[in-house]
Protein backbone atom coordinates (compact mmCIF):
# COMPACT_ATOMS: atom_id res chain seq x y z
CA UNK A 1 0.00 0.00 0.00
CA UNK A 2 1.35 3.40 -0.99
CA UNK A 3 1.93 5.72 1.93
CA UNK A 4 1.05 9.36 2.23
CA UNK A 5 2.90 11.64 -0.15
CA UNK A 6 3.94 15.29 -0.01
CA UNK A 7 4.19 17.17 -3.27
CA UNK A 8 4.96 20.71 -4.37
CA UNK A 9 2.70 22.29 -6.99
CA UNK A 10 4.30 25.03 -9.06
CA UNK A 11 1.64 25.45 -11.76
CA UNK A 12 -1.59 26.23 -9.92
CA UNK A 13 -1.71 29.91 -10.83
CA UNK A 14 -4.06 30.89 -13.65
CA UNK A 15 -3.35 34.61 -14.24
CA UNK A 16 -0.09 36.41 -15.12
CA UNK A 17 2.30 37.33 -12.33
CA UNK A 18 1.86 40.92 -11.25
CA UNK A 19 -1.92 41.03 -11.59
CA UNK A 20 -3.77 41.86 -8.37
CA UNK A 21 -5.24 38.34 -8.36
CA UNK A 22 -1.92 36.73 -9.26
CA UNK A 23 1.38 36.26 -7.49
CA UNK A 24 3.94 39.08 -7.33
CA UNK A 25 6.86 39.13 -9.77
CA UNK A 26 9.72 37.19 -8.19
CA UNK A 27 7.29 35.02 -6.15
CA UNK A 28 7.78 33.69 -3.55
CA UNK A 29 9.28 36.70 -1.78
CA UNK A 30 11.81 36.45 1.03
CA UNK A 31 11.22 38.14 4.39
CA UNK A 32 13.78 40.79 3.50
CA UNK A 33 11.99 41.50 0.23
CA UNK A 34 8.67 41.81 2.02
CA UNK A 35 10.02 44.25 4.60
CA UNK A 36 11.57 46.31 1.82
CA UNK A 37 8.15 46.42 0.21
CA UNK A 38 6.65 47.56 3.53
CA UNK A 39 8.99 50.56 3.50
CA UNK A 40 8.08 51.47 -0.08
CA UNK A 41 4.34 50.97 0.45
CA UNK A 42 4.44 52.99 3.67
CA UNK A 43 5.95 55.94 1.85
CA UNK A 44 3.48 55.63 -1.01
CA UNK A 45 0.46 55.41 1.30
CA UNK A 46 1.60 58.50 3.16
CA UNK A 47 1.55 60.35 -0.17
CA UNK A 48 -1.92 58.94 -0.84
CA UNK A 49 -3.16 60.39 2.47
CA UNK A 50 -1.49 63.68 1.56
CA UNK A 51 -3.47 63.71 -1.69
CA UNK A 52 -6.65 63.25 0.38
CA UNK A 53 -5.58 66.23 2.51
CA UNK A 54 -5.23 64.13 5.67
CA UNK A 55 -2.78 65.61 8.18
CA UNK A 56 -1.71 62.14 9.24
CA UNK A 57 1.73 63.20 10.49
CA UNK A 58 0.23 65.32 13.28
CA UNK A 59 -2.89 63.27 13.94
CA UNK A 60 -2.10 60.92 16.87
CA UNK A 61 -4.63 58.38 15.54
CA UNK A 62 -3.15 58.38 12.02
CA UNK A 63 0.59 58.93 12.43
CA UNK A 64 1.33 55.20 12.12
CA UNK A 65 -1.39 54.50 9.56
CA UNK A 66 0.85 54.29 6.46
CA UNK A 67 3.00 51.60 8.07
CA UNK A 68 -0.02 49.77 9.50
CA UNK A 69 -1.70 49.67 6.09
CA UNK A 70 1.49 48.54 4.35
CA UNK A 71 2.01 45.69 6.84
CA UNK A 72 -1.67 44.68 6.64
CA UNK A 73 -1.49 44.29 2.87
CA UNK A 74 1.81 42.46 2.71
CA UNK A 75 1.44 40.12 5.70
CA UNK A 76 -2.34 39.61 5.70
CA UNK A 77 -4.62 40.99 2.98
CA UNK A 78 -2.34 40.23 0.01
CA UNK A 79 -0.11 37.54 1.51
CA UNK A 80 -1.28 34.98 -1.06
CA UNK A 81 0.69 36.99 -3.63
CA UNK A 82 3.95 36.74 -1.69
CA UNK A 83 4.02 33.61 0.48
CA UNK A 84 5.05 30.25 -0.91
CA UNK A 85 2.20 27.82 -1.53
CA UNK A 86 2.14 24.93 0.92
CA UNK A 87 3.16 21.42 0.02
CA UNK A 88 0.18 19.10 -0.35
CA UNK A 89 -0.12 15.84 1.58
CA UNK A 90 -2.13 13.20 -0.27
CA UNK A 91 -3.20 9.66 0.55
CA UNK A 92 -4.50 6.68 -1.45
CA UNK A 93 -8.30 6.76 -1.71
CA UNK A 94 -8.34 3.04 -0.78
CA UNK A 95 -11.32 2.39 -3.02
CA UNK A 96 -13.52 5.18 -1.66
CA UNK A 97 -15.60 6.39 -4.61
CA UNK A 98 -18.09 8.72 -2.91
CA UNK A 99 -18.19 12.50 -2.78
CA UNK A 100 -15.77 14.31 -0.47
CA UNK A 101 -17.24 17.63 0.65
CA UNK A 102 -15.89 20.37 2.87
CA UNK A 103 -18.45 23.06 3.61
CA UNK A 104 -18.28 26.55 5.07
CA UNK A 105 -14.58 27.21 4.57
CA UNK A 106 -14.21 30.89 5.60
CA UNK A 107 -12.86 33.25 2.98
CA UNK A 108 -11.73 36.85 3.25
CA UNK A 109 -10.57 38.48 0.06
CA UNK A 110 -10.45 41.95 -1.46
CA UNK A 111 -12.25 43.31 -4.48
CA UNK A 112 -9.70 44.24 -7.15
CA UNK A 113 -11.86 47.16 -8.27
CA UNK A 114 -12.33 49.17 -5.06
CA UNK A 115 -10.12 47.33 -2.53
CA UNK A 116 -13.14 46.59 -0.35
CA UNK A 117 -13.48 43.27 1.47
CA UNK A 118 -15.16 40.14 0.15
CA UNK A 119 -16.31 37.90 3.01
CA UNK A 120 -18.08 34.59 2.90
CA UNK A 121 -17.71 30.83 2.70
CA UNK A 122 -16.48 28.30 0.16
CA UNK A 123 -17.94 24.83 -0.36
CA UNK A 124 -15.68 22.29 -2.08
CA UNK A 125 -16.49 18.82 -3.35
CA UNK A 126 -14.60 16.23 -5.36
CA UNK A 127 -14.80 12.56 -6.29
CA UNK A 128 -11.58 10.55 -6.22
CA UNK A 129 -10.92 8.19 -9.12
CA UNK A 130 -10.32 4.47 -8.78
CA UNK A 131 -6.56 5.08 -8.74
CA UNK A 132 -6.89 8.59 -7.38
CA UNK A 133 -5.74 10.22 -4.21
CA UNK A 134 -7.39 12.25 -1.46
CA UNK A 135 -5.69 15.19 0.21
CA UNK A 136 -5.42 16.23 3.83
CA UNK A 137 -8.59 18.12 4.74
CA UNK A 138 -6.85 21.27 5.95
CA UNK A 139 -5.13 21.58 2.57
CA UNK A 140 -8.46 22.61 1.02
CA UNK A 141 -8.56 25.45 3.56
CA UNK A 142 -5.01 26.41 2.63
CA UNK A 143 -5.91 26.54 -1.06
CA UNK A 144 -8.77 28.92 -0.23
CA UNK A 145 -6.43 31.10 1.85
CA UNK A 146 -3.77 31.14 -0.87
CA UNK A 147 -6.12 32.50 -3.52
CA UNK A 148 -8.35 34.53 -1.22
CA UNK A 149 -5.56 36.62 0.28
CA UNK A 150 -5.05 38.86 -2.72
CA UNK A 151 -7.06 41.10 -5.00
CA UNK A 152 -9.92 39.27 -6.68
CA UNK A 153 -13.21 39.25 -8.45
CA UNK A 154 -15.41 36.46 -7.14
CA UNK A 155 -15.92 34.78 -10.49
CA UNK A 156 -12.20 34.36 -11.14
CA UNK A 157 -11.53 33.47 -7.51
CA UNK A 158 -13.98 30.58 -7.86
CA UNK A 159 -12.19 29.36 -10.99
CA UNK A 160 -8.75 29.64 -9.33
CA UNK A 161 -9.80 27.55 -6.32
CA UNK A 162 -11.43 24.97 -8.59
CA UNK A 163 -8.36 24.69 -10.80
CA UNK A 164 -6.06 24.23 -7.80
CA UNK A 165 -8.24 21.51 -6.24
CA UNK A 166 -8.49 19.78 -9.61
CA UNK A 167 -4.70 19.66 -9.92
CA UNK A 168 -3.86 18.54 -6.40
CA UNK A 169 -6.61 15.88 -6.24
CA UNK A 170 -4.91 13.78 -8.87
CA UNK A 171 -6.96 11.48 -11.14
CA UNK A 172 -10.26 12.76 -9.76
CA UNK A 173 -13.62 12.19 -11.46
CA UNK A 174 -14.81 15.73 -10.89
CA UNK A 175 -14.47 18.86 -8.77
CA UNK A 176 -17.02 21.47 -7.75
CA UNK A 177 -16.50 24.78 -5.93
CA UNK A 178 -19.21 27.16 -4.77
CA UNK A 179 -18.49 30.56 -3.22
CA UNK A 180 -21.13 32.54 -1.30
CA UNK A 181 -19.95 36.00 -0.29
CA UNK A 182 -20.90 39.56 0.51
CA UNK A 183 -19.02 42.50 -0.97
CA UNK A 184 -18.27 45.70 0.91
CA UNK A 185 -18.07 47.53 -2.42
CA UNK A 186 -21.83 46.92 -2.61
CA UNK A 187 -22.71 47.51 1.05
CA UNK A 188 -20.37 50.41 1.90
CA UNK A 189 -20.33 52.45 -1.29
CA UNK A 190 -22.36 52.93 -4.45
CA UNK A 191 -25.82 51.44 -3.96
CA UNK A 192 -25.12 50.81 -0.25
CA UNK A 193 -27.23 47.65 0.03
CA UNK A 194 -26.63 45.53 3.13
CA UNK A 195 -27.08 41.76 3.12
CA UNK A 196 -26.86 41.11 -0.63
CA UNK A 197 -24.72 38.05 -1.35
CA UNK A 198 -23.23 36.62 -4.53
CA UNK A 199 -23.07 32.93 -5.41
CA UNK A 200 -20.63 31.55 -7.97
CA UNK A 201 -20.05 27.90 -8.88
CA UNK A 202 -17.46 26.13 -11.03
CA UNK A 203 -17.87 22.43 -11.80
CA UNK A 204 -16.08 19.78 -13.83
CA UNK A 205 -16.32 16.05 -14.52
CA UNK A 206 -19.26 14.23 -12.93
CA UNK A 207 -20.51 17.47 -11.36
CA UNK A 208 -21.42 18.89 -14.78
CA UNK A 209 -24.33 16.46 -15.12
CA UNK A 210 -27.48 17.90 -13.54
CA UNK A 211 -28.80 14.38 -12.97
CA UNK A 212 -25.63 12.98 -11.46
CA UNK A 213 -25.95 11.77 -7.85
CA UNK A 214 -22.67 13.43 -6.85
CA UNK A 215 -23.87 16.87 -8.00
CA UNK A 216 -27.19 16.42 -6.21
CA UNK A 217 -25.47 15.26 -3.03
CA UNK A 218 -23.20 18.31 -3.08
CA UNK A 219 -26.01 20.83 -3.44
CA UNK A 220 -28.20 19.01 -0.91
CA UNK A 221 -25.30 19.19 1.54
CA UNK A 222 -24.79 22.95 1.25
CA UNK A 223 -28.49 23.82 1.42
CA UNK A 224 -28.19 23.94 5.20
CA UNK A 225 -25.85 26.94 4.86
CA UNK A 226 -28.04 30.04 4.82
CA UNK A 227 -25.82 32.49 6.69
CA UNK A 228 -22.39 33.82 5.76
Amino acid sequence: MENKRRKKYEDIECVPAGYANGVAPGYPLTEDEKWKMVEEAEEAYGKFLDALKVDWRNDPNSSETPKRVAKAYIFDLFKGRYDKFTEITSFPSDGYDGVIIERNVPIISMCSHHHQTIRGVVHIGYVAGAEGRVIGLSKLNRIVEHFGRRGAIQEQLTVAIHQAVDKVCEYNKGVIVSVVATHSCVSCRGIGHQGASMVTTKASGVFLDNYNQARQEFFDSIKVNTNI
